[in-house]
């Protein structure tokens, strides 16, 4: 396993390699220390504790910045550090292996405006974050009495670490030294340093901030259960139910085709084989149907890859890793996006390809970033961590225009000329059938609305731990679920759609394109909705910045999720539907 671990970071590094961003770089940092070499203590943020996004640089606190100020003042060591606002400045001086007895490392006078600062920070539940070889540390500013008019701040920092060999393998801090916060009174900050022998291994350090109570709770193994049983239920009735109607359906178009022109013409016809002269008409507004499939296609493919990597490579226990993981994965599989969109557009007899191929490219990118440069403007407003630094801006940039753009020109033109050119079963009418009336429940319009539940309901419980992890306090490590549960909603998505698509045709409605994507992609609508009453009644997050933090990604995670599942529901529909149509007689 340790084996696999190192080879999987080995093929993260050169994936970034491959991306061309020369100072975005895997971590070079060894791990191992000499007897009394520097370790360096990294303070990160502050923030509030329920506004877990909301953070600010350490020092924006007016905490006193000790001697160490000019050594090194602040490092991104990949791409994922500058999106997650990590600022990280040097503070305390310890040495491996070398205690140190409580020392005052510095002093402020509190005035008026240190005060207001203090006593805020503590009302609001202020918790700070520092890193030490790479493992994150927590610890809170300070707190207040039972009727919340005096407040306290600690003002000590007792750091014992478990040292294995020449590696550090377990850090905790004690906060110490309770002082009533007064205007204009001096505080003296100290600290303690105490080295612990430890048999843990290094490869097992970050188990403890790991919370195995809470993500594999019998909950969590019933949810994904009773999804897998949905799984066995919907393939078995669709597979029962469309193939004993698909059977009775070619018996009675066999029947037809047995009959002379007049019989025909005063028999009961009806059915999805009326339409086979139009079922296979391109959808309408096909350049952005074909991006719309194109990008969901690559998030697709994005998902299942880093998935991947991130359960072989254990990457949560290095920071910043998935979120570059993600970043440079997007960036490979750009030609993903190229070939689905540019086949399907072909097929449908579009000409701008290259309008098409940047529309599908620039799709996410464009989204993201404008819903990152929005909150931008309320981050740098509230001088927040979490503004995106200029240069990481400009290193996106190159990212989109030198990687993502020129790998789906290659995806798009081996799409046109792989699959492009691929004819439908059925000759296409010249003038398009008349659509007959139908009951309300049988409009694309209520097949798309209502799709979506099904599949939503499949990953339902899942989407509660992964907003858990992302909005609250814990590491997300389960990967082995997040698979199983991509796979169950690719699977209850092509299953649902096709049923939709079936009775659709069967209603003599040739515009399944468009409904089978929408009644897939419904599901993004359910999980926004979710998200609302998380934000409600699960969290206690509050303030412009966090609010907006909070629904504007969810939006961008909402659409993207849709994009993967309208992508998921049309490419298993587009099979169905060529599959039925090449079995029938067509005179």
């Amino acid at each position: 396993m340790f084996l696999s671990q190192i080879n999987m970071k080995h093929l993260i590094e050169f994936l970034y390699l491959f991306s061309f961003i020369a100072f975005v770089i895997a971590d070079e940092d060894s791990h191992t220390y000499k007897d009394d070499e520097d370790v360096l203590l990294w303070m990160n943020t502050v923030g509030p504790y329920h506004n877990r996004q909301e953070t600010y640089e350490y020092f924006r606190l007016p905490f006193c910045k000790g001697g160490k100020e000019s050594l090194i003042d602040r490092h991104h060591e990949n791409l994922g550090d500058a999106l997650q606002g990590v600022e990280l400045k040097y503070q305390l001086d310890i040495k491996f292996k070398q205690n140190v007895e409580p020392t005052k490392y510095c002093e402020i006078e509190l005035d008026q405006k240190k005060y207001e600062s203090f006593v805020y920070a503590v009302d609001n539940h202020y918790w700070y974050q520092m890193y030490m070889d790479d493992l994150p540390i927590w610890g809170i500013v300070g707190e207040a009495d039972e009727n919340g008019e005096d407040f306290y701040m600690w003002t000590h920092k007792k750091l014992e670490i478990g040292y294995n060999d020449n590696q550090i393998v377990d850090i905790n801090l004690t906060s110490d030294k309770k002082i009533k916060l007064v205007a204009n009174i001096k505080i003296q900050f100290t600290y303690e340093v105490v080295w612990k022998s430890s048999d843990t291994l290094f490869r097992d350090r970050y188990e403890k901030y790991l919370d195995p109570s809470f993500f594999q709770h019998r909950i969590h193994w019933f949810s994904i259960f009773n999804s897998f049983m949905m799984v066995i239920f919907l393939v078995g009735l669709v597979s029962m139910i469309l193939m004993r109607t698909l059977r009775k359906d070619y018996a009675r178009y066999q029947k037809d085709d047995d009959l002379d022109d007049m019989e025909r013409d005063l028999g009961d016809e009806y059915g999805w084989k009326q339409i086979h002269g139009d079922v296979f008409r391109a959808a309408s507004y096909p350049l952005i149907f074909s991006s719309l499939v194109g990008s969901g296609s690559h998030i697709l493919a994005t998902s299942l890859s880093v998935v991947l990597f991130v359960m072989l490579g254990d990457l949560y226990t290095e920071r910043g890793t998935v979120v570059s993981t993600a970043v440079f994965v997007y960036a490979a599989l750009a030609p993903v996006n190229g070939y689905a969109g540019g086949s399907l557009y072909a097929r449908m007899g579009g000409r701008s390809w290259i309008r098409q191929m940047v529309i599908g490219a620039l799709l996410l990118p464009t989204l993201v970033s404008s819903t990152a440069f929005f909150i931008n403007f309320i981050a740098m407003y509230y001088h927040a961590s979490r503004a995106i630094p200029f240069g990481t801006m400009v290193a996106m940039l190159c990212i989109i225009i030198f990687v993502i753009l020129p790998l789906s020109l290659i995806g798009t033109i081996l799409g046109r000329n792989i699959s492009g050119g691929a004819s439908p079963p059925c000759r296409v009418n010249a003038v398009p059938r008349p659509i007959p009336n139908k009951r309300w429940f049988m409009e694309p319009s209520v097949i798309a609305a209502l799709g979506g539940i099904l599949p939503f309901g499949s990953i339902f419980i899942e989407m509660y731990f992964i907003f858990t992890s992302f909005w609250a306090y814990k590491i997300y490590y389960v990967y082995g679920f997040t698979l199983l549960v991509l796979l169950i909603l690719t699977i209850v998505t092509v299953c649902v759609t096709i049923v939709c698509t079936y009775f659709l045709l069967n209603a003599e409605d040739y515009r399944w394109q468009w409904t089978s994507f929408l009644a897939a992609s419904s599901t993004a609508a359910y999980v926004y909705l979710y998200s609302f009453y998380y934000f409600f009644f699960k969290t206690k997050m509050y303030g412009l910045f966090q609010t907006t933090y909070y629904f504007g990604y969810m939006a961008v995670f909402s659409i993207a999720l849709g994009l993967m599942c309208g992508a998921l529901g049309f490419l298993g529909t587009s099979l169905f539907v060529r599959k039925i149509y090449t079995y029938v007689k067509i005179d």
